[in-house]
């Protein structure tokens, strides 16, 4: 792990506030029994650097356009209604910040794509503490630059994902922070292709209609202290490289094809202190490469971790594996992963030197997974006498599972993570 990366993002990040920490020239009021009564007239007479201050109520402007530098804040949560006709906030400038905000019913368009908040071809947009309700797509950022979304609850209640969009969608952008935000009811709740170098930090992502997080192509980017609960399917990442995951909650992720987290071809990726909780597959791996796995909590799940046989080089080391239908699972009989000092609850060696580790290896895939994951109406005799028989009978003479599917030197109790 380089602790000086990280530091350095954490520096960038500090740094970087100060983009948004200038004082305007002047401040233009919008609302009833002031200077504007609406946001149109005082964007026309504003100038770069002004602040645009919205006081309570509620404005159908349709589309509004932030052609300007400027600063949009509302003052007792004014409401920006679409009439869900229109896309609400098109931001075209660079150095930008909306605040304070309440945005709902955007218009709906598969073509375009509206949302409540739009970045087009942007560098330094700030978007905080805001609430965005019944929009198609949240906040949508493409070609965006060095932007930080903070602080906002976006809600929606589509119930079809096909007319549904992203609570924040991130598209062919560099350098972003979405931070703290709590999103729900959307498509998926965060979505990222071609991002890069980015921060995803303490997001909320529940009760989404497909993923909590979506994210492809998108390298080099670090998803820290997320909290992601009871997502139509869970959590995908595809296609993608030098990923950073530590210190998230995949959460109650259920159905035939859910998964705490799907993980397809993704190489060169670190993944620590996560916690995979009550899933249907805690994690599911294929055609992945190069991946650290260490020091995770894979509790209560169907598999808590299914491994492909196009898997390679893989690490998975000092886990705890506990309550699960099976601890782990794979489609073939090569193995090209390591497993090394893990705590698995169904290991049943012994530890004559006392030094805290197995002293006979642990062999934690079952027959009978093998045979569900090759037969998937098999999982109606668990819990059978037969089966129990079958797994007892495949610990003391192996054949079926692979021999180096192994781990030599298993944990006696479980860690403290």
């Amino acid at each position: 792990m380089n602790t000086n990366k990280y530091l350095r993002i954490i520096c960038w990040y500090m740094l970087s506030m100060l983009v948004y920490t200038n004082i305007a020239a002047t401040v233009l009021e919008v609302g009833a029994g002031k200077p504007y009564s609406g946001i149109k007239p005082a964007l026309v007479a504003s100038h770069n650097g002004d602040t645009i201050k919205v006081y309570k109520g509620i404005y159908k402007e349709g589309n509004i356009i932030i052609d300007k530098a400027i600063c949009l804040t509302g003052e007792g949560q004014p409401v920006l209604d679409g009439e869900l006709k229109y896309e609400i906030l098109s931001v075209k400038s660079s150095h930008v910040v909306i605040r304070g905000l309440t945005l709902q019913r955007s218009g709906r368009a598969a073509m375009s794509d509206p949302g409540a908040i739009k970045v087009y071809d942007a560098a330094q947009v700030l978007i905080e503490n805001n609430t965005l309700l019944d929009n198609y797509f949240g906040i949508y950022l493409q070609y965006a630059t060095n932007c930080e979304v903070r602080n906002n609850r976006i809600q929606a209640s589509q119930v079809q994902e096909s007319q549904s969009g992203n609570g924040i969608h991130c598209w062919k952008s560099d350098s972003l922070r979405i931070i703290g935000n709590q999103v729900s009811g959307h498509r998926d709740g965060i979505y990222f292709e071609f991002v890069t170098h980015s921060v995803i930090w303490r997001n909320i992502a529940q009760d989404n209609l497909r993923y909590g997080l979506h994210f492809m192509f998108s390298h080099e980017n670090a998803y820290i202290t997320n909290y992601f609960k009871n997502n139509g399917a869970g959590v995908a990442v595809m296609f993608t490289k030098k990923v950073v995951m530590i210190n998230n909650t995949f959460e109650a992720n259920w159905g035939d094809a859910a998964y705490g987290v799907l993980f397809k071809e993704l190489s060169d990726c670190y993944l620590q202190g996560n916690n995979f909780v009550r899933n249907t597959t805690g994690i599911f791996f294929d055609g992945c490469s190069r991946i650290m796995i260490e020091q995770n909590n894979l509790r209560n799940n169907g598999w808590g971790m299914r491994l492909q046989a196009n898997c390679t080089d893989n690490t998975i080391r000092h886990n705890n594996f506990q309550g699960n239908t099976f601890d782990v699972a794979t489609n073939g009989s090569l193995v090209l992963n390591q497993f090394w000092g893990n705590y698995w609850d169904k290991y049943e060696g012994y530890d004559l030197n006392k030094d805290g580790l197995g002293d006979v290896p642990c062999h934690p895939l079952s027959l009978y997974s093998v045979i569900v994951e090759k037969n998937p109406p098999a999982m109606l005799l668990y819990r059978s006498f037969m089966i129990s028989l079958l797994d007892k009978t495949e610990k003391i003479i192996p054949s079926l599972t692979p021999d180096n599917f192994v781990d030599k030197r298993p944990k006696m109790r479980p860690y403290i993570l």
